[in-house]
């Protein structure tokens, strides 16, 4: 059975594409991005299977 790792982290609006492509590059799957507290600041939630740490 797969097993994943979960990440959250907040993301810059002026950057979004940067942002992700960084957690991209390491393996992270973006799953969902929401608003966060400020109109300038979104929350990413990521998965990537667990084992594929980025070396």
């Amino acid at each position: 059975m797969q097993k994943w790792e979960y990440f959250t982290a907040p993301v810059l609006v002026h950057s979004t594409k940067m942002i992700l492509d960084n957690f991209g590059e390491e393996g992270w799957e973006l799953v969902q991005i929401v608003p966060g507290m400020n109109p300038e600041n979104l929350v990413a939630y990521f998965k990537r299977p667990k084992g594929e740490e980025s070396k």
